[in-house]
């Protein structure tokens, strides 16, 4: 995450496995389910789902997220919207998570960059904070266990 863009939280990774086994830790629901969050997650534009996780009080975030697919393009990127749907404090959170595979050797470089954050917001801010130090650390794990066992 770059202290400059109070926006956005910027992920890149890499993962020891090809693009085509990162597509699919990224677009099968039960996969997702065991490293994000569970969903009826369909890839299709336009798509609506919900996930469910653990609210974080401390910014307002119900745990309730109602998603849609944007954009993707097979095994290079997939766009998708998150918008809270029970905030507790404050307006809702309302994201934009890129993900863009990149080949890289025998694996795959993962970037990641989720935007929406108002930079004049301190809920926004404590969000963004605590779940750009999410996404680098448990969330990463948890993808790269998904992947191992493939």
């Amino acid at each position: 995450m770059t202290s400059d863009d109070m926006n956005a939280i910027s992920v890149d990774q890499f993962l020891a496995h090809p693009p085509a086994k990162v597509w699919r830790a990224l677009t099968e629901p039960e996969l997702l389910a065991r490293w994000l969050m569970p969903g009826d997650f369909r890839l299709r534009v336009g798509h609506r789902y919900t996930m469910r996780t653990k609210p974080v009080p401390a910014t307002g975030f119900s745990g309730i997220v109602q998603a849609e697919v944007l954009a993707f393009e097979i095994e290079k990127m997939l766009r998708v919207s998150w918008r809270d749907t029970a905030p507790t404090q404050g307006p809702a959170a309302d994201w934009t998570i890129t993900w863009t595979l990149h080949p890289e050797g025998r694996g795959t470089r993962l970037f990641l960059v989720h935007e929406g954050f108002d930079p004049d917001n301190p809920l926004h801010q404590r969000s963004r904070t605590i779940m750009g130090g999410g996404w680098r650390s448990h969330v990463m794990r948890a993808l790269r266990s998904v992947l191992d066992q493939l």
